[in-house]
């Protein structure tokens, strides 16, 4: 951990919120001086002082930590090619148009890797009028079951929520052929093309 780097990091982020060392000292109960101080690598703030700081910085505590705040490269528009995060207590979803550290009750989430439908997998997919009608005999009790639905295109994404024992009957506006994308609580994600 260098001083040096963290304090470049809280000065980029001070500045980023537009707010003088003084205003964020204030917001600390802290001396301005004390922010000069870890601008300039000269000393660097206390633990008990880290959560405070990160979050009127906005920033993880880690990457605080790291001095290293590297942005992303822009991955690209196709939709198709969305990173799906799934928290594992909550079932939380987070998507992602390029690389991202998500993190949901406490815990760092990976990107889930997405396997192709075996065609035993698959669900039911049949057009009704001007929508995709899906179902399947997939099991939706508590401890397994479809926590999410989603239908990509090269633009656009829809995500359907569905709960657990509910069956899955939903109609999908159809726009053309995508991506039909689910994730079982189980056995995790999965994507067949319609």
């Amino acid at each position: 951990m260098q001083n040096i780097d963290i304090g470049n990091i809280i000065r980029k982020l001070r500045i980023e919120k537009e707010m003088t060392q003084k205003q964020l000292a204030d917001k600390m109960n802290i001396s301005d001086k004390t922010i000069s101080k870890w601008e300039r690598g000269l000393g660097c703030p206390d633990v008990s002082l880290l959560p405070e700081l990160a979050d009127i910085l906005g920033v993880n505590i880690g990457k605080l930590l790291s001095g290293n705040l590297t942005p992303n490269d822009f991955v690209g528009g196709n939709m198709k090619k969305v990173k799906y995060y799934v928290c594992p207590v909550c079932h939380n979803i987070s998507l992602c148009t390029g690389d991202a550290e998500v993190s949901c009750c406490g815990r760092k989430i990976d990107e889930q890797e997405m396997q192709k439908a075996k065609n035993d997998e698959k669900l039911s997919v049949e057009v009704i009028e001007d929508d995709w009608y899906v179902t399947t005999d997939h099991p939706m009790d508590k401890e397994h079951y479809i926590s999410f639905i989603a239908f990509a295109t090269g633009d656009r994404v829809q995500i359907i929520k569905q709960y657990p024992e509910w069956d899955i009957q939903l109609r999908i506006p159809k726009r053309g052929h995508g991506m039909l994308i689910w994730y079982c609580t189980r056995h995790g994600l999965f994507h067949q093309l319609i």
